[in-house]
C-alpha cells in the first residue's frame, strides 16, 4: 500500500507519494493565487481545492493503489462556509491587515498574559480569531449564513471525507484553543462572541479523519477504502519529516517563509514566549511542545532578488547551464561577510517583533556593490534575523545542540552554512528538503498501519545529508557585523 502526503501552502499545493520502504515515488504540484493589496490578502480557497483535486488526480492515475493520504497546511487563514463546504467569503491571509482592532478590544476584555496561558499565544491580529470577530463585524450577513469555521487543513479534509476534524497543533493557530485542555477555549470564544458549533472538533495529530467520500473520489481517482489522515500545522509536519523529537535538535525550515522550529520537552516558559511572540503547540509526542520563530521573507526574499535585480544574470546563467541561485553564489568574491545589512522585512516583521508595519531595508550600498553581494547580503539578513530569535528564546529553556535543515533553501550549501557559522551550531542537511510532505506520510504510514511508530518511520524515511559545522572564525567575522545588524530595525522603523 502508498501514501501520499498532501501539503497546502500559501501560494501552492502539493502530493507525494511514498511506498511501503519510504521511497519517494513522485509529486505533483499546482500553485493558485494569491491577491495582495494595501487593504487586504486574500486567497480563493475554491481555486485551492480545484488544485488539490489535480495534484491526488495527477499522482492516482501513476499509484492506483494509494491508500492513505495525510493532509498538512499552513495555518491561521480560515472560511466560513454554508453547510455543503461552500465559502461565503475570500479567505483572509495571516498577513492581512484587518482584526487589529478586534484584537486590541478580545485583549481589552481578557488581558493579553490571560491569552497567552489560555492558547500559548501572544495576542495579535495574524490569529484566525481576530479576523473572525472583524468578518462578525463588519460582514455580519456572512457570520449568519455561516455553518461551519474552517482553516485549511480542515476545509480540505471536509472535502475530501464529509467530516469535520482538525488537529491540535493547527487549532492551535487560531488563537482560540486551551493548550492545557487541547479543547477548544470557552474563555475566548465567549469574549469573542462566536459560537463554538461552527468550528470543527479537534483531534490528536495524525488522527484518521474518515475514508475519501464517494464525490471526492471521483474527483481525485482515490479508492473508495483511501483513508484521509487529519495531520497538523505544516511547521509541525516538518519538524516530525526533519527526525526532531526531543529538545536536542532544533529544525531550521528554509521554505518560503524562515522558521526555526525548537522542541521543548516540557511546556516553556509562558511568560517568556509571550515577549518575543513565540508560539507554543502541543507536539505529535504527548507532553512535548514545539515552537516557532520565523521570518515572513526566508526564500521569498531571495526570489525577491532574483526577480528584480537579475534580469541579465539569469540569461548568462541559463546560457551556462546553471541556475541563477548558483551562479550568483559561485559570482561573489568575498570570502566573509559582506558588510551590508539586509533587514528583511519586505513583508513585515515576524517574530520576536510581531510588526506587520515594519519594512525592508538595504543598507551599506556603493556604486562598487554588485549583485551577488546584494544575494548574498539577503541571505545574510535572514540569518541574522533568525540569530536575533535564537537569541530571544535563550531564556526559554532551549537546548538543542544541533539543527535539521529542511525546505527549498537547505539545497544551498552557501546558505546552510552561512547559518551554522552565525549560530555557532552544526546544521545537518536531510537529503530530503521537503520535510513537511514526508513527516506527513510518516504519520499516515503510522495511522494506517504502514509503520508500526514513529520510530520505525523515522529509521526508514529520514536520511541525514551533509553536516555542516561552525567555523569559529567566521562565526567572530559574523557576530562582529551583527551586533551592528540588532540596532537596524530600531533604526528604520521611526522612517519608514
Amino acid at each position: 500500500m502508498k501514501t501520499a502526503g498532501l501539503d497546502i501552502g500559501t501560494t501552492g499545493c502539493k502530493c507525494t507519494v511514498f511506498d511501503e520502504q519510504g521511497r519517494n515515488l513522485g509529486k505533483a504540484y499546482r500553485d493558485y493565487p494569491v491577491r495582495r493589496r494595501v487593504g487586504g490578502h486574500e486567497i480563493d480557497l475554491s481555486t485551492v481545492m480545484d488544485s488539490v483535486y489535480a495534484v491526488i488526480r495527477e499522482m492516482t492515475a501513476q499509484y492506483p493503489d494509494i491508500g492513505g493520504v495525510g493532509v498538512t497546511s499552513f495555518g491561521e487563514t480560515f472560511v466560513m462556509t454554508d453547510e455543503l463546504g461552500t465559502p461565503l467569503h475570500t479567505a483572509m491571509l495571516y498577513t492581512d491587515p484587518r482584526g487589529a482592532e478586534e484584537c486590541a478590544a478580545l485583549v481589552d476584555r481578557l488581558g493579553a498574559e490571560t491569552i497567552a496561558r489560555i492558547t500559548g499565544l501572544a495576542p495579535h491580529e495574524m490569529y484566525s480569531i481576530a479576523k473572525i470577530m472583524w468578518i462578525r463585524r463588519h460582514q455580519p450577513e456572512v457570520y449568519r449564513a455561516a455553518r461551519h469555521i474552517f482553516l485549511i487543513g480542515d476545509y480540505v479534509i471536509w472535502h475530501l471525507t464529509g467530516e469535520a476534524r482538525i488537529d491540535y497543533s493547527l487549532a492551535t493557530r487560531s488563537m482560540a484553543f486551551d493548550i492545557g485542555k487541547l479543547a477548544w477555549s470557552d474563555a475566548i470564544l465567549d469574549a469573542a462572541e462566536v459560537d463554538a458549533s461552527l468550528l470543527s472538533p479537534v483531534v490528536p495529530t495524525g488522527t484518521v479523519a474518515g475514508c475519501v467520500s464517494r464525490a471526492a473520489a471521483e474527483k481525485t481517482g482515490l479508492r473508495a477504502d483511501c483513508r484521509i489522515v487529519m495531520i497538523s500545522h505544516d511547521q509541525v509536519a516538518a519538524a516530525v519529516g526533519a527526525g526532531a523529537f526531543d529538545g536536542e535538535t532544533a529544525v531550521d525550515g528554509a521554505g518560503t517563509v524562515e522558521c526555526l522550529t525548537p522542541i521543548y520537552d516540557r511546556l516553556p516558559d509562558i511568560d517568556v514566549m509571550r515577549r518575543g511572540y513565540f508560539s507554543v503547540v502541543p507536539y505529535v509526542i504527548p507532553g512535548k511542545y514545539v515552537a516557532y520563530a520565523f521570518s515572513y521573507t526566508g526564500g521569498a526574499l531571495i526570489q525577491w532578488c532574483v526577480n528584480t535585480l537579475a534580469g541579465a544574470e539569469q540569461e548568462q546563467a541559463r546560457r551556462e547551464g546553471v541556475s541563477i541561485h548558483t551562479w550568483l553564489e559561485q559570482h561573489y568574491e568575498g570570502q566573509g561577510p559582506t558588510g551590508l545589512l539586509v533587514l528583511p522585512h519586505f513583508a513585515g516583521a515576524a517574530t520576536p517583533y510581531m510588526d506587520t508595519g515594519s519594512r525592508g531595508a538595504i543598507l551599506g550600498l556603493s556604486v562598487g556593490t554588485t549583485l551577488p553581494e546584494i544575494y548574498r547580503a539577503c541571505m545574510e539578513g535572514v540569518a541574522y534575523e533568525m540569530r536575533l530569535n535564537y537569541d530571544a528564546l535563550a531564556d526559554s529553556g532551549i537546548h538543542f545542540t544541533r539543527l535539521h535543515a529542511t525546505g527549498g533553501g537547505a539545497r544551498s550549501g552557501v546558505w546552510t552554512q552561512m547559518k551554522a557559522d552565525m549560530l555557532n551550531l552544526p546544521i545537518v542537511s536531510l537529503k530530503t528538503s521537503d520535510a513537511g510532505t514526508v513527516g506527513s506520510a510518516m504519520l499516515t504510514g503510522v495511522a494506517t498501519g504502514v509503520f508500526r511508530d514513529l520510530a520505525e518511520a523515522a529509521r526508514i524515511m529520514v536520511h541525514p545529508g551533509e553536516t555542516f559545522e561552525p567555523d569559529p572564525v567566521r562565526h567572530e567575522q559574523y557576530m562582529q557585523v551583527y551586533e551592528r545588524y540588532r540596532k537596524v530595525y530600531q533604526s528604520v522603523r521611526p522612517l519608514v
